[in-house]
């Protein structure tokens, strides 16, 4: 019997303009238990807003992915979410039960994973893939699927017919394509993408972020952009958050991030890339390495590693070293927690 094909559910309105999607309320994420717990994320405050790019970038290990699954509410243990709220349009997913988050991931949020091979299973044809994914969230048959599949690949780009192909036969960048496709299935209001282009070459990498751009005027989603990359953020993010050892230091405009970086992390990772216009500079990296979480240093965690904490000025040394910093307004929209910034004004 030939199966009817059901239209797909009705997507839930776009927020206005300026109101949060998400937002992160002193989250702070915890890997073990008892006296051997590592805190990963710790008192991150965040918010993405309808319709615009945040980027989320730092070193690796300092916790942009835990804080990625702890949106989706994907986080396994012996991780664990140890304090703090994470809204949805003002509703708390922290203590929402397993079927309400079944209907609210890739619904509401959906994510692009670092690894587009990792993400797909090998042995399942693509199309076999987008229907397992959004039957899992909506009633929708096996044939409205695969259209829908189909729809979805010629949008990014691909040949409807490669949903047929298995993830074998098809480049790194087709692959990547299919994971934003299969993200964008149900139409999500925010898209989380995690490193998406890290194993991609440079004009790959480009043709991918044109095509996310596109495709976010076209839908209207918001996108959180996690990467070390500080460079490709400055390009593609409306706002940018800078994050160190489970904190959030700086958030700002793009623009002003670049034009005026204010905390000494920020302008660590600022000279750590070679401009592509003026004249020729010698790149400075950041001393040191970024401190054990088990074992984070008392005060300001960059202090060990920062130009700016020095015991020739033992007042601002003395509150380095033992007082930790919160996030405050320098200038509109732009905040950093540091103790050095602004201090002479």
């Amino acid at each position: 019997m030939t199966e009817v094909i059901e239209p797909m559910p009705a997507a839930p309105a776009i927020p206005a303009p300026g109101v949060p999607i998400i937002e992160l309320r002193q989250l702070a994420v915890e890997y073990g238990a008892g006296d051997r717990s590592v805190r990963a994320v710790d008192g991150v405050d965040l918010a993405v807003h309808a319709g615009e790019v945040v980027g989320l970038a730092g070193e690796s290990g300092c916790g942009k992915s835990t804080v990625a699954n702890a949106i989706m509410q994907i986080l396994r243990p012996p991780a664990r979410i140890a304090g703090g709220s994470i809204l949805f349009r003002g509703e708390d997913l922290v203590d929402k039960g397993r079927e309400e988050l079944r209907r609210y991931r890739w619904r509401n949020v959906a994510m692009v994973f670092q690894s587009a091979m990792s993400s797909l299973n090998p042995v399942m044809r693509v199309g076999d893939q987008f229907v397992d994914m959004m039957r899992a969230h909506e009633p929708v048959s096996r044939n409205a699927a695969l259209a829908r599949a189909e729809e979805l690949l010629g949008v990014v780009g691909i040949d409807r017919r490669r949903v047929r192909a298995f993830p074998h036969e098809l480049s790194g960048g087709m692959r990547q394509r299919v994971i934003i496709a299969m993200a964008l299935a149900l139409e999500p209001q925010l898209l989380i993408m995690d490193e998406p282009t890290t194993a991609l070459d440079v004009v790959v990498q480009r043709e991918i972020l044109q095509q996310v751009q596109d495709l976010q005027r076209e839908f209207g989603f918001a996108i959180l952009f996690i990467t070390h990359d500080l460079s490709l953020l400055i390009e593609f993010a409306d706002r940018i958050a800078i994050m160190y050892a489970g904190e959030i230091v700086e958030t700002a405009p793009s623009a002003r991030l670049q034009a005026s970086p204010r905390h000494p992390y920020t302008r660590g990772l600022m000279e750590s890339f070679p401009p592509l216009t003026g004249p020729l500079r010698r790149l400075v990296g950041i001393p040191g390495a970024p401190p054990d979480l088990s074992a984070v240093p008392p005060g300001c965690r960059f202090h060990p590693r920062c130009p700016l904490c020095v015991p020739e000025q033992p007042v601002m040394f003395a509150r380095q070293t033992t007082e930790r910093p919160v996030l405050r307004e320098l200038e509109p929209g732009h905040f950093v927690a540091c103790h050095a910034a602004g201090a002479s004004t």
